[in-house]
């Protein structure tokens, strides 16, 4: 749910799309449109044949108008009968108790029908760190603490005591209880941390990687998860990966590059200018990932932002001798050349998705059909045509060889409420 009226100019006005935009730029009548636009894209989606519609959760930033998830989700959980609700998810540090989310989710899953898929990320640095003043070098104790507070709450059939660290509760009663037994299915979404891929690896939890930029730059991510299956003498199951994907289909792929163009520039060259000092606070990062060498997807975000940035001082600076365009915004071009965003014909797009789920293994993916300034005429355009063109093709890819265990279970159709209209 990016904001879509930023000023052309905003990479060279403003330091940062994140933690210190100025506040100015927000156009409250904008923001309604936009909202009931978003929601209104994410139940089309749901009516066309989407298996979930999926949200998360940012703050103070341009990039995603969404600080709740559970807000959004409340509504499609109404206004949606099939679809998986995929929160992805509640950053649980920042949650003072956490139980807060245990209930909320429970909430979720009663008015769904038990069609809460449950994420929890561990959160940027830019959202934790500094819109929200945690501490990074407690963070992730504090997510870790919080998780299982939120898997006991929904699991143990007693009044119970906590004494963690960071929660100390008395008396931990979660009512309501969710529909899924014994949880919702929990997705783990990562930016590249190897301890993520521990964490999910050990407790048979899904590791979503979130990426910006790509299955061709993410496939090394995917393989460290897998590496750590391996380790761990676990088997290979797709559906216990998932990978997120930018992707825009057309009748001809010359059709697909004068429709996507403009709005992926917006969103790498404006939505993703991210100040290097907000992308790697000292103790958020984990030694294993420091040890690792694998760079982060903000810290990624941030590197380009900043030499795109110094690239265009420069040639302000000696207009006579500027830097090569490839330092300067990222065309159009080069995000697909790279493989950041999937355009063309339906076929095309079912060929390179085809590739992402099986270079990948990953069993669940998130297609983005709206990024940037899109406008929702084309963003209907676009879910129309992967719904109907593309996803039934690459839908079954693993589904003969694999069972997906972390998919809603939600109650049987003759037991669901039917909501009045």
């Amino acid at each position: 749910m990016p904001y879509p009226d930023l000023p052309k100019d905003f990479p060279d006005r403003y330091r940062s799309v994140w933690v210190d935009i100025d506040p100015a730029l927000y156009d409250p009548a904008v923001g309604h449109r936009v909202y009931n636009e978003y929601i209104d894209q994410l139940e089309y989606a749901a009516s066309v044949g989407f298996d979930g519609v999926g949200i998360n959760e940012h703050h103070s930033n341009a990039y995603g108008l969404m600080p709740s998830p559970n807000l959004i989700a409340s509504t499609l959980a109404r206004s949606t009968s099939d679809a998986a609700i995929v929160v992805l998810g509640d950053s649980v540090a920042l949650y003072n108790p956490p139980i807060r989310v245990a209930e909320e989710m429970a909430m979720l899953d009663g008015i769904s029908g038990g069609r809460l898929v449950a994420g929890f990320p561990v959160g940027s640095p830019m959202d934790t760190v500094f819109a929200y003043g945690t501490n990074p070098a407690t963070l992730r104790e504090r997510y870790h603490e919080g998780m299982e507070l939120i898997q006991q709450a929904w699991t143990r059939d007693d009044v119970f005591a906590f004494n963690g660290r960071y929660n100390k509760l008395r008396y931990v009663n979660c009512w309501p209880r969710p529909v899924q037994k014994p949880h919702p299915p929990i997705w783990i979404p990562g930016g590249g941390s190897v301890d993520t891929w521990d964490y999910c690896a050990e407790n048979d939890l899904v590791y979503c990687y979130l990426s910006y930029f790509g299955y061709k730059a993410g496939l090394a991510t995917m393989q460290g998860f897998w590496n750590k299956m391996d380790e761990l003498g676990k088997p290979r199951n797709p559906f216990q990966g998932a990978f997120a994907q930018f992707v825009g289909v057309a009748d001809s792929e010359k059709e697909a590059y004068e429709l996507y163009r403009e709005p992926a520039e917006y969103f790498f060259n404006s939505c993703l200018h991210v100040y290097a000092g907000f992308a790697d606070p000292p103790g958020y990062k984990t030694p294993n990932t420091v040890r690792s060498g694998v760079e982060g997807m903000v810290e990624r975000a941030a590197r380009e932002a900043t030499a795109r940035s110094e690239a265009k001082a420069e040639a302000k600076a000696a207009p006579k001798a500027p830097r090569p365009a490839a330092s300067q915004a990222m065309p159009f071009e080069t995000m697909v050349e790279k493989g950041y965003v999937i355009i063309g014909s339906p076929d095309q797009v079912i060929e390179k998705l085809t590739e992402v789920g099986t270079s990948m293994n990953v069993g669940h993916l998130l297609t983005l059909a709206h990024f940037g300034n899109m406008d929702n005429e084309l963003v209907r355009h676009n879910t129309e045509l992967l719904a109907r063109k593309v996803l039934p093709e690459v839908q079954p890819l693993f589904e003969h060889e694999w069972e997906d265990k972390w998919w809603p279970k939600p109650l049987p159709t003759a037991q669901r409420a039917e909501p009045a209209r």
